[in-house]
């Protein structure tokens, strides 16, 4: 009697044991990135590695990022993507965590025109890892455009009311800006213009308005807007062209000769994640070769891990423009801090609310 006694007081424990590591959670790691950086393609495999469980949200713009993080939402996510744009004031405001890189050993296979840069280090530290770059190229309809746009120029012309779209984000402003002529002689006057400089961006847009049929803020959106033939010209990005070239859609993607700017998406973990540990195995995971060739099989962006182009092919190489980084990058003024971007804000909000 003794001895069922004990077993069944055995079975009873094993039981509620099992019960509770079926109940325990499986840790969850919040992303807050642009759309492209969480597919499942490569992301379930560090779910698999890990047991782990990758949730991700999407940004639209860089802003939208930053009033979230600021609106205090930095604590619901532990990884985000800031581009070249805000990585530094997200880092002065102390709403990034320090990276130990012993943590991180592919960091030094990274792209030292990329690394080099002083984006997200502070006092010692750094706060981001590189993780991808491209351009804001203008995207075209080839059925309407048999030869490529040689200008931002074409935006503006009148055969095409009602059939341009563009980017709601500061990118359009930096367009006209360039249009304008104001990025001659220093491209960095695109993120630091005057009041009376922003004045005549304003008046130029304005111009724009009736050309424009819709102003998009997702990847998706757009894709949809060429998809539907709503648009035959548009400010996009390298993932827009990607994903229509995959339903065959006839599209074509060029850098006008005023140049563009362009982004250098950081990997970074919030200040107040409480997953430090599983974020840090993310990022090295993300800027591994391997995973860097997959992330751009579905963004069409170029990787910051040159690592990857032994997993391409010479075509790829060439698409990327990794077989001559530095003329290609010498057409994309890469986005950088803007110290009065409240300014450049309220005049683009204007613009949108103008009738």
């Amino acid at each position: 009697m003794k001895v069922r006694r004990a077993v069944a007081v055995l079975s009873l424990f094993a039981l509620i044991l099992f019960a509770g590591s079926c109940t325990r959670k499986m840790p969850t790691l919040n992303l807050l990135v642009w759309e492209g950086y969480a597919d499942p393609s490569y992301v379930k495999a560090f779910e698999d590695q890990h047991h782990c469980k990758i949730s991700a949200s999407y940004m639209g713009s860089s802003d939208e990022l930053v009033a979230k993080l600021r609106g205090g939402s930095a604590g619901n996510y532990d990884v985000i993507s800031p581009s070249s744009d805000v990585a530094t004031s997200i880092v002065i405001s102390g709403l990034a965590a320090p990276l130990d890189l012993s943590k991180i050993p592919s960091y030094s296979q990274l792209s030292p025109q990329l690394t080099s840069l002083p984006l997200v280090h502070s006092k010692g530290q750094i706060f981001g890892v590189p993780f991808m770059w491209g351009p804001d190229p203008l995207i075209y309809d080839t059925t309407v455009f048999p030869q490529p746009p040689e200008s931002w120029n074409v935006f503006w012309d009148p055969k095409y009311r009602g059939r341009i779209s563009v980017w709601d984000d500061l990118s359009t402003v930096y367009m006209a800006a360039q249009v304008l002529g104001f990025d001659k002689p220093d491209p960095s006057q695109l993120y630091n213009l005057s009041d009376e400089q922003l004045g005549a961006v304003k008046k130029k847009l304005l111009d724009l308005k009736p050309n424009i049929r819709k102003i998009w803020s997702t990847g998706g959106e757009l894709t949809n807007l060429f998809q539907n033939h709503e648009v035959v010209a548009a400010m996009g990005w390298p993932l827009m062209t990607n994903q229509l070239r995959k339903i065959n859609f006839p599209v074509g993607e060029t850098i006008p000769k005023e140049n563009t700017t362009g982004w250098i998406d950081h990997l970074m973990i919030t200040a107040g994640s409480e997953n430090k540990e599983l974020a840090e195995e993310f990022l090295e995971f993300m800027i591994e070769a391997g995973t860097q060739k997959k992330v751009t099989d579905v963004t069409g962006y170029t990787p910051a891990n040159p690592q990857a182009a032994q997993f391409m092919t010479p075509q790829e190489v060439k698409n990327l423009h990794l077989d001559d980084v530095d003329t290609y990058q010498k057409r994309i003024y890469f986005w950088q801090n803007v110290p009065r971007r409240a300014k450049y804000n309220e005049i683009w909000n204007e613009v949108k609310a103008a009738q």
